[in-house]
């Protein structure tokens, strides 16, 4: 039987506990999972740029081979643990010894992501036996790979440079790959961190420092950024679970990817607090328009860039009220706040509309943050506050108008 099961969500969570740079010392710890989401975040960029181009159906199958392509470097990376780069470059110029280490690689994962969709796990195979490192999608993904990964090194270098020889050499490695990018429209200005484009990413990656459940203990800590990555991959995983059409599951990935973004600006407001007042929700929602307008849309429409803004506007729900309304776009480019999850999936699932899910995205929310306290209190870090999510999460989740997801047997895996 084909679905999502509990060893997948598991499994993507588990970057959570993969620490970066473990042998430079840091400011603050860094976490893969939070790399991925930056990395996913600038190959959003990339690929809205690049798209402009493109006819809408080679765009959005471009959107999908970055989706799964960065999903399935992720799971690679996850099995390898944190093979320093210089070593990992020296087994991949050995033809043989690449392909043992990649066959090992997906005997490990093939329990685990198999299940979930024939076509993906086919897709998985293909992609790590015959990938094409010159393809438009694996150029994006290593450029936004090297782009986050130099993101974190800046913030590693001062503390390390004085004691620590590798340092120049890894800022000359970072320096000359990036350069060979710079074709890839948008790269340039994500390079200059004075340009529009450049002060987003950087924004975006300063999310890694907002802690998630701050009043509460855990092991591990989450921060805003990975979470948005734990959400953006189960909700691709829903998607395709449910027949999701192209357009949708990208939709869906990129809306889970930056539902928090808010929280960049407000910090990570916990539920009951913002349940505690009626109005309290709506002046949030108000602040951060206005701030998001002042921070993020109105730099990178000044910029030339009104049509990246409004796609950020799009998956952030500010035409309707919310990221967790189902959403179409009528011919006009107008935006249509649809009933249910129903009518989208029967109606209104197909590329030409553009849909977007609302309560599936809103279920993985959940869904993700009762992985963050289940898995903390499973590693003996527990407390009030957190055994009290648990019961709360998982009565959410069950009650979610997603009758299709059947998050009550994944539920049922956990007890």
């Amino acid at each position: 039987m084909h679905g999502i099961r509990k060893s997948l969500l598991q499994l993507v969570f588990s970057g959570s506990c993969m620490l970066r740079w473990n042998d430079k010392l840091r400011p603050a710890e860094l976490w893969e999972v939070d790399k991925q989401a930056h990395k996913m975040i600038l190959a959003f960029v990339l690929w809205h740029e690049s798209a402009r181009a493109l006819p809408p159906r080679e765009a959005l199958l471009l959107g999908r081979d970055i989706i799964e392509g960065g999903l399935f470097d992720y799971f690679y990376r996850l099995v390898i643990t944190d093979i320093k780069p210089p070593v990992f470059y020296r087994i991949k110029e050995n033809t043989e010894h690449y392909r043992q280490l990649t066959e090992h690689v997906l005997r490990e994962l093939e329990p685990v992501v198999r299940p979930l969709d024939e076509a993906f796990w086919q897709r998985m195979r293909e992609y790590h036996h015959q990938g094409d490192s010159a393809s438009p999608a694996c150029r994006i993904l290593t450029a936004a790979h090297l782009y986050a990964s130099q993101w974190e090194f800046r913030l590693i270098q001062p503390l390390n440079k004085h004691f620590d020889d590798e340092m120049p050499e890894i800022d000359a490695s970072f320096k000359a790959r990036l350069d060979a990018f710079r074709d890839l429209p948008g790269m340039p200005e994500l390079l200059d961190r004075g340009h529009a484009l450049g002060r987003f990413a950087n924004l975006c990656g300063q999310l890694r420092f907002q802690i998630r459940w701050t009043q509460a203990p855990r092991i591990p800590t989450t921060s805003v950024l990975g979470h948005m990555f734990l959400v953006a991959s189960y909700a691709y995983f829903f998607s395709l679970t449910v027949g999701a059409c192209t357009a949708r599951r990208n939709n869906d990935f990129f809306c889970g990817l930056f539902h928090d973004m808010p929280e960049l600006l407000t910090r990570d407001i916990i539920s009951p607090v913002k349940r505690s007042v009626d109005s309290l929700p709506a002046l949030i929602r108000d602040y951060e328009e206005e701030e998001l307008s002042r921070r993020i849309f109105r730099p990178l429409e000044d910029a030339g860039y009104s049509e990246l803004a409004a796609r950020l506007g799009y998956y952030l729900g500010l035409a309707t009220g919310s990221e967790f309304h189902e959403t179409i776009r009528n011919p006009d480019g107008s935006v249509c706040r649809l009933d249910s999850f129903e009518e989208l999936h029967e109606r209104c699932n197909a590329d030409a509309l553009d849909p977007k899910d609302g309560r599936l995205i809103k279920a993985c929310d959940t869904l993700a943050a009762f992985m963050e306290a289940h898995s903390s209190i499973r590693n003996g870090v527990s407390s009030p506050h957190l055994q009290e999510a648990v019961v709360r999460l998982r009565t959410e989740i069950r009650h979610a108008p997603v009758e299709p997801l059947h998050l009550d047997a994944l539920l049922a895996d956990f007890d």
